[in-house]
């Protein structure tokens, strides 16, 4: 039986049949072990096949280095640098991703020996990138950054990898917040941020157990995620010489915002993806409206920035 996820504000099947290395490395990438039922129909179908045979070519003519098309379907070689042959068929509604991991063996011994950065790669390609791009068919763009809502805020939290936002969401849920994601969303223009489905990546000395992952951290179940929030202020958060808290520029809100979406590891490959996918099918953008979108909420909500000294911290509740 099919399994299902709801991320990103698609819902994701995933095929029964999956090698379970593979499974396994899915369930590890959303967070959580997938659910048995969907409340509606799947947007997105994952099949991951076991065969280690080229997917045939007949009817594609060569798109691009490495891809292949025909005006529906898209055939991309070793997808990612990560192993994997993706054959992907855009349907009127629905995205299925066909999946065969055929590693040359210079390939194959690098995923071996950095094994956490092989992880979080797949699980990009195969899961994370799929939804990603069939969320660009309605409008939607993918986004560096988590909301937090309490009962009295609802805050989209953007800036850079490493300034501490995995660290602000996994304090303010500990105070009874909800939170979408731990740091990627979909963004409808202006409303409502889908997050992604992932675990939660957190310093070590915070997350007590947990499996390794990348620059020291550790993942972590991320219990209680709500698929989506609407936002009422953005909180751009950094480092700086003293904790302190003030108004920005709009302006200057969505630059960070656009900057660290496009400085953020999870998405380094998904650009190249997304255009050959577009490129192959003609759905989609060519590339998502990132800038637009950054700011069309900068000049909707009241815009902060979080400046926090190393060593402190602040908690939602002190936010404006």
């Amino acid at each position: 039986m099919p399994t299902y996820v709801k991320t990103g504000g698609e819902t994701l099947e995933i095929a029964d049949g999956a090698p379970g290395w593979i499974a396994r490395l899915i369930e590890e990438t959303v967070g959580a072990a997938p659910t048995a039922s969907a409340d509606g129909p799947a947007t997105v179908r994952l099949v991951a096949e076991a065969s280690s045979a080229p997917f045939p070519r007949e009817g594609l003519h060569v798109l691009t280095r490495g891809a292949y098309a025909d005006g529906t379907r898209v055939l991309v070689t070793d997808a990612c640098s990560a192993g994997f042959d993706l054959l992907a068929e855009a349907g009127d509604d629905t995205l299925t991703v066909r999946a065969r991991y055929r590693p040359a063996a210079k390939t194959k011994a690098a995923n071996l020996v950095l094994s956490s950065r092989f992880r979080l790669l797949a699980g990009q390609t195969l899961v994370h990138y799929p939804v990603l791009w069939r969320a660009s068919w309605r409008g939607r763009v993918p986004l560096h950054v988590s909301v937090v809502g309490t009962a009295g805020r609802t805050v989209l939290l953007a800036g850079p990898g490493g300034v501490g936002k995995s660290t602000f969401v996994r304090r303010a849920i500990a105070l009874g917040a909800r939170a979408t994601a731990d740091n990627l969303c979909v963004a409808d223009p202006g409303g409502a941020c889908h997050g992604v489905a992932e675990p939660m990546r957190t310093d070590a000395a915070d997350a007590g157990q947990g499996r390794s992952t990348s620059h020291g951290r550790v993942s972590v179940p991320f219990d209680d995620r709500i698929d989506a929030l609407e936002p009422d202020r953005l909180v751009v958060l950094g480092r700086g010489a003293k904790t302190a808290v003030s108004e920005i520029d709009p302006a200057e809100a969505a630059r960070v915002l656009v900057a660290g979406t496009y400085a953020g590891g999870e998405l380094r490959r998904y650009w190249a993806m997304a255009a050959t996918l577009s490129l192959g099918t003609g759905r989609g953008p060519a590339h998502p409206a990132i800038a637009e979108v950054a700011r069309s909420y900068a000049e909707a909500l009241p815009c902060f920035r979080v400046s926090i000294a190393d060593g402190e911290s602040v908690g939602i509740e002190e936010l404006p």
